[in-house]
């Protein structure tokens, strides 16, 4: 037979199993045996982390059984649930009764924070007020039956949940074509075309969904044609990274360059958005010299590229190609999410090694210490891991689709239901814009790589722990002797503000932090004379009394605005002083092609 011919991971099976039936027991114990075994139960998870969009059953299914086990031992816990479920009954009985004849007659309950459902006045008519009151005391009632169950584990409790909360908002009246106030009136309005158009919706985003196509719209936000259109030139390529150098528009320049990296979960352009609202070419117009990574969109073929690839062909080449572009300058780095995390390992690392090219050092809505990392959490856990993991291992990489979908559980009601409503029973679309298309433009992750980030940062916290491994030592967050620029953003789903701050009990240096309006995405895409923008900064230094993050809040008063200026003067003030403008490229680096270059057009 022709194992070539075989899928992957079918081929690698066979092979195996072709080999197993030649040795005898002694080599089997010792060579390739356990190893076939392990094959056979990866491929096993990867059937079933297919079907279950990579969701461990198990871990699902022990969660349940931790909380419902609890609760059955429980009297007391069951006792107060009965004496809630009575009170809300009441409460609503007696609600229902007086609003009958007086509308103006005040709500038993309020959606939560940020919950936009119910906020237009229809849903104060007759009969939706009931309806949706009743759903949210019923959400109320779920909530106290998750939460305070004792002797759950906390993951266990936090999944149990998360879940319940998912199941809830399927039937929330605002999802219903026949209890939505807002949809019977459109449909009034265009006598039932709102259907129609919904349905024409639907079908085009599946048929685009089949074929793998941008989202309606998406065509309009073209890299290097309407976006990422900042001069500049590729002046370094590896296999990993396009190095991106842009042309300065001032006379002068600062003497240290600034070096952007991005994270590989996405394309590089978000910080290279609309001319508008570029901060790259923000930085440009007030005198920086700027290079940029664009990470490669990986395949099948680099399964086994590393963490510590990422570090050395990542930001270690580009800041060799830079030294050789700006000599004797130091540069000032900044990282993005996931990029942020790898510049902190990075600049540990550096800073061990006693190599002092880093002026300072910038996280934005970048995470080091992964203890409460948000509800992301809740997807890494051991057995959820082994099913991510054997997905990957299957395919080499973790898909952008399946990234997509755990975020957008996260934010179910903003990115799930919230589209459904409008797009497919309003029949409205809403206007596709700079950072809806950069979004769906997603990339993918190879599999030890993805595999190491979850294992070594998400799940043993290692980074923060000391234990990180860089050329076979741990690395020290303690070591970075550089000032810190640290951003956080105030409804950030991916990396939580306030586990972005616990930089502070993680470093030894002065760390301005700044807490900006917004979130993972758009609270860092915030120009000025962006309208309803706020931000709060402080700079503590490291012989300060640390703060928790809510004492940080209370001590420091929010400021109108964008935070990029403060963020271009704490470049400034770190400035030995401006210059000549540097040549675009240098020796061993000449510039390949205009910005923005082939990466970021990979698919």
């Amino acid at each position: 037979m022709d194992f070539s011919q075989l899928p992957h991971p079918a081929r690698m099976l066979t092979q195996i199993w072709a080999r197993l039936a030649c040795h005898d027991d002694e080599d089997f114990d010792r060579g390739s045996g356990p190893e076939a075994f392990r094959a056979v139960d990866r491929a096993a998870a990867a059937l079933v982390a297919r079907t279950t969009s990579g969701l461990s059953p198990a871990a699902l299914s022990l969660a349940f059984l931790d909380w419902w086990m609890h609760l059955a031992a429980a009297p007391g816990k069951r006792a107060e649930l009965g004496l809630k479920a009575w009170r809300k009954a009441a409460r609503f009985g007696s609600y229902a009764v007086a609003s009958s004849f007086d509308r103006t007659f005040p709500n038993c309950i309020g959606p939560l924070p940020g919950d936009e459902r119910f906020s237009a006045p229809v849903w104060q008519d007759w009969p939706f007020r009931f309806w949706y009151q009743a759903f949210l005391l019923n959400q109320q009632w779920w909530h106290n039956a998750t939460h305070g169950v004792p002797g759950v584990k906390p993951h266990d409790e936090a999944l149990v949940a998360f879940v319940a909360r998912q199941l809830l908002d399927v039937f929330s009246p605002s999802n219903s074509p026949f209890t939505n106030p807002e949809v019977i009136r459109r449909t009034r309005e265009t006598a039932g075309m709102n259907f129609v158009a919904g349905v024409r919706n639907a079908v085009a985003d599946l048929a685009r969904k089949a074929t793998d196509a941008p989202p309606v719209g998406a065509e309009a936000f073209v890299p290097g044609q309407n976006v990422a259109v900042t001069p500049g030139e590729v002046v370094f390529r590896n296999h990993l990274i396009e190095l991106i150098q842009y042309r300065a528009t001032t006379s002068e320049v600062a003497a240290e360059p600034v070096l952007i990296v991005p994270a590989w979960i996405m394309k590089y352009y978000i910080l290279d958005l609309s001319p508008q609202n570029s901060l790259v070419r923000y930085l440009v117009s007030k005198g920086h010299t700027v290079f940029c990574i664009s990470w490669r969109n990986v395949t099948a073929e680099d399964r086994h590229l590393g963490f510590d690839d990422y570090r050395n062909q990542g930001v270690m080449a580009a800041l060799d190609a830079i030294e050789a572009i700006v000599p004797g300058s130091k540069v000032h780095a900044a990282g993005y999410c996931l990029g942020g995390t790898l510049l902190s390992v990075a600049a540990a690392a550096m800073a061990r090694a006693g190599d002092t090219r880093l002026a300072s050092v910038t996280l934005l809505a970048a995470q080091t210490d992964f203890s409460e990392a948000g509800e992301l959490q809740l997807f890494v856990d051991p057995s959820e891991l082994y099913m991510l993991e054997s997905m990957m291992w299957d395919q080499g990489y973790l898909a952008a689709g399946q990234m997509a979908g755990a975020f957008e559980m996260l934010r179910s009601n903003d990115l799930v239901w919230s589209r459904l409503v409008h797009e497919y029973l309003m029949g409205e679309r809403a206007p596709m814009s700079d950072l809806m298309a950069w979004n769906a433009d997603a990339t993918r992750m190879p599999y030890r790589m993805h595999s190491d980030y979850l294992r070594r940062f998400f799940l043993d916290n290692d980074l923060a722990a000391g234990r990180y491994p860089v050329n076979g030592r741990p690395v020290s967050l303690l070591d970075i002797r550089v000032p810190l620029f640290v951003v956080g953003t105030e409804r950030d789903h991916v990396a939580p503000w306030r586990s972005v701050y616990k930089i502070h009990q993680l470093t030894d240096t002065d760390v301005t932090f700044v807490l900006t309006s917004g979130g993972h995405n758009a609270g860092i895409v915030s120009e000025p004379g962006h309208k309803h923008r706020h931000f709060r900064l402080h700079e503590t230094r490291h012989l300060d009394l640390n703060l928790s993050p809510d004492e940080w809040v209370e001590a420091t008063q929010p400021q109108e605005g964008s935070w990029w200026p403060a963020w271009e003067a704490f470049l400034a003030a770190r400035s030995t002083g401006r210059g000549a403008l540097p040549p675009i490229g240098g020796p061993g680096y000449p510039p390949l092609e205009p910005a923005p270059g082939t990466y970021v057009m990979q698919r």
